[in-house]
Order: structure tokens, then C-alpha cells, then sequence
């Protein structure tokens, strides 16, 4: 079988086609043994807007948010006034989110906000005013819920949490007696994602993302569980790039990606960037004036300035400013 030049629109490519060919809606299509057409591997352009990326975030679905967060989707989130999401995320990132009135429910490992922030500001007050409801777990739990979605099945068992109250504060979670060795095991049910935002390195136009240093803590159990996944860039690629370093490829044929350089700011792009810290100090002041004292101006004011007003992330950057990013650089 050799390879045959094709006739194909922009958008279209074959990766290898027999000689013995007839076209068919526009395609050389490879004829069998029988007289039947083949199947032909098609691979499509999966680049997108950050517009047309949010477009697929709805209220009300169950969205995963990946480490490091892709900042410039949940920017665009909260500018759309999405709302009664359930959020698969850790962080700030949730806290944001939070803050930003898109979250009913959460489903998290961790709230925290990093060194000094013990529980992240406008979780905790979310959850001691019971605005949003807390899906209590630990990350071998959460991990394992979205394994099971990943893999199409009701749930997976998991020894963490048995001999706790985990049970008891999240009734999800299901006891039972393991039916070959016969030890109490813990049964979690499936996490099932709607829409999973991701951020990474690099990729092709057609989906194949490579993680600079590897993925970031649980993408790849987001990605599996997620029935449309989303991956922002720092840079799209020629496919022959991505092809002559196939073992450093983490998600292959993701559902869309979306070019957007400075992605993760205020937060890290490993090999590109570290976190903004002044930055994100300033969103820890301003929250948790708005948690403990019921002061949101400074809140507010942030979000105005940096999620609501942007129209793009070009936008948000000339707010951030050349001089300031530049400072970030990691190497």
C-alpha cells in the first residue's frame, strides 16, 4: 500500500490512501477486495475561538476545571454570567468561579488558595452560608468517580475513606462487601463531566496536545470523563512537530483547542511562566475583605476590571501589561 496524493478541502486531511481509489462527496475513498468502500481516517481542524469555546458551557452542566486553570476560559465564563454549574476544580481557580456567581455545586479535593490560605475566601463563605453544596471527597475518591466515568461504568471501588465519615457526610458514597476477597470497600460513583476546560503547552490544529513537563495533577482523569473537552495553548504547532515526538503526546484528537499565549495568568504555564503572585494576592485581599467583613467593593472592582469588561483575552493582557508578563518569564 502506498501513499497517494488526494484531493481535499483545507479543512480535511486522509493519512494514507491505496492506489485502487474512486472518488466519493468530494474524497478519494478506498475501495476493498468486495467492491466496498473502506474506511479512511479523517481527521478534521479542531481550532477554535475562545468565543466559540465557552460557547459550549452551558448553566447548569457539570464542568471540569484543570491545573494549571485555564484563566482565560473561566475569565470568559463569568463574563457570559454563566450560572448553577457543578465544578470539578480545586484552588483559586474554584474560589474564582465562586466569587464570580457560576458554581452551585462543587466537587473538590481541595479549596485552598496555596501558601497562607488555608481555605479558599469565597468557598468557605459560599459553603457556611449554604449557597453552594459541597460534594465532600478526597482525591483517590475523585480520582476514582472519574475513572469510572472514563471507563462507562456506574462506579469504582476505592479502600480511602472506608473507616471514616466520609460516608457518612457525602451519602453518595456507598459501603460494600468486596464479592472475591471479601473486605469492606468503598463504592464511588461516576463523575460524569460535561464540558472539561484544560490548559497545556502546545498542540496541532487537530487535537494532538502535548504538556510541557508533563500534565497538570488530574487532567487526564477530567479529559476521560469528559464528554467534550477543551484545551487552550500556548502555541498551535504543525502536525509534523507533533509527529516527530509522538511519546511526548498526552491527549490525543481533543474535542477543541484554542490558541490563546498567556493563557494561565495569573497562574503558571510550566516552561512559560510562573504564577502571578502580586496578582493573585490581590484577588485573596479583595475576597476575603468580601467573605469575613461583608466589604465587596474591592471584589467587585476586580471583577469588573479583569473578567466582565475584557471582551477577549488580547483585552485582558493590554490590562496586564507587556512589562508585567515579561517579568514571569520561567527561564
Amino acid at each position: 500500500m502506498t501513499a497517494a496524493p488526494i484531493n481535499h478541502t483545507p479543512r480535511f486531511i486522509v493519512d494514507v490512501v491505496p492506489a485502487q481509489c474512486e472518488p466519493r462527496y468530494g474524497i478519494k475513498v478506498p475501495i476493498g477486495k468486495s467492491g466496498e468502500a473502506m474506511s479512511v481516517a479523517i481527521r478534521t481542524e479542531r481550532l477554535i475561538e475562545e468565543t466559540a469555546a465557552v460557547a459550549r458551557v452551558e448553566s447548569g452542566m457539570t464542568l471540569a476545571i484543570g491545573e494549571p486553570a485555564p484563566a482565560a476560559l473561566i475569565r470568559q465564563i463569568i463574563r457570559r454570567g454563566i450560572r448553577d454549574l457543578t465544578v470539578v476544580g480545586s484552588g483559586l481557580a474554584l474560589d474564582l468561579l465562586i466569587a464570580g456567581g457560576c458554581v452551585r455545586k462543587t466537587i473538590s479535593y481541595y479549596a485552598g488558595g496555596g501558601v497562607r490560605v488555608a481555605v479558599a475566601p469565597m468557598f468557605r463563605r459560599a459553603a457556611e452560608r449554604g449557597e453552594i453544596n459541597v460534594w465532600e471527597c478526597d482525591e483517590g475518591i475523585l480520582t476514582s468517580g472519574l475513572e469510572a466515568a472514563g471507563k462507562g461504568l456506574p462506579f469504582m471501588p476505592w479502600r480511602g475513606g472506608v473507616g471514616t465519615s466520609l460516608p457518612e457526610i457525602n451519602p453518595d458514597l456507598k459501603l460494600f462487601q468486596d464479592p472475591i476477597r471479601g473486605e469492606t470497600l468503598l463504592a464511588v460513583p461516576a463523575i460524569k463531566v460535561d464540558v472539561a476546560l484544560l490548559h497545556a503547552s502546545l498542540a496541532d490544529v487537530y487535537g494532538n496536545v502535548q504538556h510541557r513537563g508533563g500534565p497538570g495533577w488530574i487532567d487526564l482523569f477530567l479529559q476521560r470523563a469528559a464528554t467534550y473537552c477543551i484545551v487552550q495553548v500556548e502555541k498551535i504547532v504543525p502536525n509534523e512537530q507533533i509527529r516527530a515526538d509522538p511519546w511526548a503526546t498526552t491527549i490525543g484528537r481533543a474535542d477543541a483547542v484554542v490558541r490563546l499565549p498567556w493563557g494561565a495568568h495569573p497562574w503558571y504555564s510550566r516552561g512559560w511562566y510562573i504564577q502571578d503572585t502580586p496578582w493573585l494576592s490581590q484577588y485573596v485581599s479583595a475576597a476575603t475583605a468580601a467573605a469575613d467583613r461583608d466589604e465587596p467593593a474591592a471584589l467587585q472592582s476586580l471583577l469588573t476590571e479583569y473578567c466582565r469588561q475584557p471582551q477577549s483575552h488580547a483585552e485582558y493582557l493590554a490590562r496586564i501589561g507587556l512589562p508585567r508578563l515579561l517579568a514571569l518569564h520561567e527561564y
